[in-house]
């Protein structure tokens, strides 16, 4: 019978597992007597008293319990933050020694169960960054656990914001890898490099750059989702404490395949100009924006005014069958102004045949001739009409997109015109200001006779001079037709100013510097251009560019 007792005792020994809890302080039946301490102290050499002495005076604390077991290397909160087993977002957990995503603390919890099976006891609240011990369920502070909380919600002073621009300290992650913060690689899941090259874009743009890092949420908060999480990738971009120096915008970009409808996959390439225009306008929207002109920080920083003239087309018996369309001023002109958030920049066509030694003639042109298309004298001839573009405002950021790609009824041809352009100095003044062979004629109010405006109304426009801030290329196989399952998406990022500036080309998770002299090479696609202030550097006016409306009596008819 006293064999069976034992034999179950043991059982229960090795089943049922103690508590880890820390011992603050002994029972007094667990006190020795005073003869045995006695005794213990003639037998212990100093050493050992020194050692006594230093675990009395700094008692083990419940806080410090598992935190050893902590692993960084696997941790990654650049996923949806969805519980691994339900799937579900509301009060998810993640386990800071595997990585796992878990719903809830409770008994009843898949957290709670994934601590008592897999033995894993630290987790943080993803929403609140609050760390628990479980299955005991209590809350952890500890310095050390700072780190962990900046990778998952970083935060950025006033000053540190100021000093992205002007330095590029760089940082290193828990490998000892070196990195700059904000210009690191995006993985490439599947087919999406053409969404992580706009990312980079409006990422390096200044003013939305220093929006996104100084925008907080709290329960009250009516953002979106794709606004909350545009933000979260902003701060991990430009966190100077990752743990692995590249970032994963899949959780970013599920809620833009959610927002869009499935329009922007993940699973295939598109076409990142079409996701600009989406982007900027959803943005827009979410952010509050109105048809109102600065709305919105998308508007104050994009968006330009673009005059359009049209007339319909008279075929005249006296004229030359070659003869080109032109404007004239005794007929009936239809005047427009219209926003836009980025132009789109026509390319000459490409040579039909091959040079003497059977080559692909690679042809080249300036961009201050394919802007001419915005001067306000060229026309095009299109369906019975001719037009005729000038730009009234030119927005603090010019974004340019180079039609390079067009459809026929077999292929999608692809335009492979390189364009030549200096990354500092380009003046859009011919773009901006009009000049007399734009200008409508007008009634004068006071003589009612028939007018120019001669008049400069741009007088108080500011400065048209721009520096390049990104250029996105495309790179595929040879010839004219596109290839979308060969094709490569890259960008061209500047970094620092003046003396220390550099450029930096990132393909995916691939980051590299680069000359600036070798740019242009690629096959351009879109460009974001910064307007200079008059003193030569950046421009910082908030309010964007001046109004038109104020002086454009001038530029139309009364």
């Amino acid at each position: 019978m006293a064999a069976n007792l034992k034999r179950v005792d043991a059982n229960v020994v090795e089943t049922e597992r103690p508590n880890k809890r820390a011992r603050l302080s002994l029972d007094p039946e667990d006190k020795p007597s005073t003869s045995a301490t006695v005794n213990d102290a003639m037998n212990d050499d100093a050493d050992e008293d020194e050692e006594s002495s230093d675990v009395k005076a700094d008692p083990l604390r419940p806080s410090d319990l598992y935190l050893d077991t902590i692993n960084r290397t696997a941790l990654d909160f650049d996923f949806e933050k969805l519980c691994s087993v339900s799937l579900s977002n509301i009060n998810v957990y993640g386990c800071l020694v595997c990585g796992k995503y878990f719903q809830g603390r409770g008994k009843s919890s898949y957290a709670y169960v994934h601590s008592i099976h897999e033995d894993h006891h630290v987790f943080i609240q993803l929403e609140t960054k609050q760390v628990y011990v479980l299955p005991d369920g209590y809350p952890v502070s500890d310095p050390s656990l700072e780190d962990i909380a900046f990778v998952l919600g970083p935060s950025f002073t006033s000053d540190a914001i100021k000093s992205l621009d002007t330095t590029l300290k760089p940082s290193f992650d828990l490998q000892n890898k070196e990195y700059i913060p904000g210009y690191i690689g995006l993985n490439n899941i599947k087919r999406h490099d053409h969404l992580n090259v706009i990312i980079h874009a409006l990422l390096h743009v200044p003013p939305l750059r220093d929006f996104l890092l100084t925008k907080e949420f709290n329960s009250r908060s009516k953002d979106t989702e794709l606004v909350r999480r545009f933000v979260g990738l902003a701060k991990k971009v430009w966190n100077p404490r990752l743990f692995k120096a590249q970032v994963s915008p899949h959780e970013f970009l599920q809620e833009v395949g959610r927002a869009s409808g499935g329009r922007f996959s993940l699973e295939k390439q598109g076409d990142p100009a079409e996701f600009l225009g989406w982007l900027l306008n959803k943005l827009h929207v979410d952010l509050g924006g109105s048809k109102k002109r600065n709305s919105s920080i998308i508007y104050s920083i994009f968006q330009g005014e673009l005059r359009l003239e049209t007339q319909q087309v008279l075929v005249r018996g006296d004229k030359s069958e070659n003869a080109k369309p032109q404007f004239e001023m005794d007929r009936d002109i239809k005047t427009t102004v219209s926003p836009f958030l980025f132009l789109a920049v026509d390319l000459p066509p490409p040579p039909l045949f091959q040079d003497v030694i059977e080559k692909n003639i690679i042809p080249q042109v300036s961009i201050y001739t394919v802007m001419a298309k915005f001067d306000g004298k060229t026309t095009q001839e299109m369906l019975g009409q001719i037009k005729r573009y000038k730009c009234q405002r030119l927005p603090r950021y010019i974004v340019l997109h180079f039609k390079r790609f067009m459809k026929n009824n077999f292929v999608e041809e692809k335009n492979p015109t390189i364009v030549n352009f200096p990354i500092h100095g380009v003046d859009f003044r011919e773009c901006a200001f009009p000049s007399t062979s734009f200008l409508s004629p007008y009634t004068n109010p006071s003589s009612g006779s028939l007018m120019l405006g001669l008049d400069d109304p741009f007088s108080s426009h500011p400065s048209t001079i721009y520096d390049l801030l990104s250029n996105i290329t495309h790179e595929s196989v040879a010839g004219t037709t596109r290839d979308k399952e060969n094709t490569v998406w890259k960008v061209h990022l500047k970094a620092g100013r003046g003396e220390d500036e550099k450029w930096f080309q990132i393909q995916d998770l691939i980051v590299e510097e680069v000359r600036k002299e070798m740019i242009f090479l690629g096959e351009t696609v879109l460009q974001i251009w910064e307007r200079r202030d008059e003193k030569g550097g950046r421009d910082t006016n908030s309010g964007g560019a001046a109004s038109a409306n104020g002086n454009g009596a001038a530029m139309k008819r009364g």
